[in-house]
């Protein structure tokens, strides 16, 4: 009997210090990462070099695409908090992002200057990023909401493991964008999605078979509920699956126009943050309810860090294709490849990062969370003023070493940040909101992409003169974003109290 129970718990223990289930997540997850990120390393040139959009529309389809890719979150959390579980929200959305990147393979005849794409050809193309904006709703906030599900609320171990579980998303992201990138811009746009399609397949195998060591994290709160029929003979769960197939047909239709998309995004995060609110004052007790308040507090200012940060993707990405001087050791880097320094960064960095919140906080030197947000604004914007003074200061192209610069800045911002906020809002949530407000956190990051798009668009106005503007307007929001990290840093206190650390239970009023 012994002998079967040590097989079946093959998956206790630690590695690392954290539980095994976490690594799980961190392989799943660098996968999936590696599928969306080397897709999104070709995205906007697979748009201006074979689809032979101009930039501008470019930057309106590629900022409709992110932003809708960050709405679907907030339906996927819910569904997961309500209905599905994490575990079966993400695996569903594996499953969605599979057929949508192996799809993207799919080009269509190649286009003469002038001439339209076919109208077949669009369609593959629109649906199969209706199918990945569908499958992120469903795996994006639900995978982070697990880790956090491995740790009790007061484990000190959580900022170290959202930093570890940080370092797999960009493990992932580094080699998406290398390999997909370099293969889509030197053989062909289907290498490069089939690659991501092939990645992101990887990812949903792990997912499957490392369910054992997540010891029961993500299941669904009530599975009676789940599994009961309710109308024609389906239960929630199918209804479920068969409701999101509806929602990418929609999604479909709506990916190809920004207007659209942003009022989506203006409609659903006013009814998103009301409900929330309303949630807090009238549900839950005083502390409870300040942490959600400070959990929303943080959760806004991701709307210009990622406004700012999204940038890569769009309008630094085709100013390093066009203004950069791309050449190391004799050869020409094809700009898409430089969307990887970003991720490599984080590669070496994250640990680093993971061990110095640790040792900081062990001798009560860690700062807040408040106090890393206004941090790592500061930094986003000094990364941006870096590459005005190294293009402004160069005759003829920028050199390289300036975008490596914007890269570092941003990436340590991003450090002080994202894996931060990740574990401080899976913390201030009550158990039966987390999912939502992890939803909500994607959505701040939906909306930082809607306004990166209309910042990457603003850059292809000419000046009074028919100057290019686009180091004008970088200097502009580098400015921008310092001037209100300095504002955060200000709140930092305030905003400390109100999370009532000293108080914070492992178990919640929920």
């Amino acid at each position: 009997m012994s002998g079967e129970t040590v097989k079946q718990t093959g998956w206790d223990g630690t590695f690392l210090g954290h539980p095994k289930g976490l690594f799980v997540l961190f392989f799943a997850e660098m996968w999936e990462r590696f599928s969306y990120y080397g897709m999104r390393a070709l995205l906007i040139f697979y748009l201006t070099k074979h689809f032979l959009f101009s930039d501008n529309a470019a930057y309106g389809i590629y900022a409709a695409y992110t932003t809708l890719v960050y709405i679907t979150p907030v339906i996927g959390g819910v569904l997961a908090d309500r209905y599905l579980g994490q575990r079966k929200a993400v695996l569903w959305g594996a499953v969605l992002l599979v057929l949508g990147h192996s799809g993207l393979a799919y080009e269509g005849p190649s286009l003469s200057p002038g001439e339209q794409p076919a109208e077949f050809t669009m369609n593959v193309f629109y649906f199969s990023l209706a199918l990945i904006i569908a499958g992120v709703g469903f795996l994006k906030a639900n995978i982070s909401t697990i880790v956090g599900e491995l740790y009790p609320r007061t484990d000190t171990r959580r900022d170290s493991a959202f930093t570890i579980f940080y370092v797999g998303i960009n493990l992932g992201a580094a080699a998406g964008a290398l390999l997909a990138g370099y293969l889509g811009e030197t053989y062909g746009w289907s290498y490069g999605f089939g690659a991501a399609g092939i990645g992101m397949l990887f990812g949903l195998i792990i997912f499957v078979l490392g369910k054992p060591a997540l010891k029961g994290a993500g299941e669904p709160r009530d599975p009676a509920l789940l599994a009961g029929p309710l109308i024609m003979g389906l239960n929630r769960e199918r209804l479920i699956y068969i409701g999101s197939i509806v929602g990418i047909f929609a999604i479909w239709l709506a990916v190809r126009d920004q207007g659209t998309v942003n009022k989506l995004l203006i409609a659903t995060g006013l009814i998103v943050v009301s409900y929330i609110l309303y949630r807090s004052v009238f549900t839950l007790p005083a502390q409870a309810r300040n942490r959600i308040i400070v959990g929303l507090v943080l959760i806004s200012t991701q709307v210009l860090f990622w406004g700012l940060f999204e940038q890569a993707g769009s309008s630094l990405n085709i100013y390093t294709d066009e203004q950069v001087d791309r050449t190391l050791f004799g050869w020409e880097v094809p700009a898409s490849m430089f969307q990887s320094i970003n991720a490599i960064y984080i590669v070496v960095l994250g640990p680093l990062f993971a061990s110095m919140w640790i040792w900081l906080g062990n001798r009560g030197l860690e700062p807040s969370t408040p106090v890393k947000f206004g941090l790592a604004l500061a930094q986003l914007g000094l990364g941006f003023l870096v590459l005005v003074w190294g293009g402004q200061s160069s005759d003829g192209l920028t050199p390289v070493i300036f975008i490596f610069l914007i890269y570092l800045l941003h990436t340590t911002g991003e450090l002080f940040l994202s894996p931060v906020g990740l574990s401080a809002i899976t913390r201030l949530s009550v158990t039966n909101m987390v999912g939502l407000m992890m939803g909500t956190w994607f959505l701040a990051s939906g909306a930082g992409n809607a306004v990166a798009g209309l910042i990457a668009q603003s850059t292809t106005v000419a000046g009074e003169n028919g100057e290019d503007v686009v180091l004008q307007v970088y200097a502009n929001v580098g400015l921008l974003a310092i001037a209100v990290g300095g504002i955060m840093l200000l709140l930092s206190y305030p905003l400390k109290r109100m999370m009532h650390l000293e108080t914070l239970e492992d178990s919640d009023p929920a």
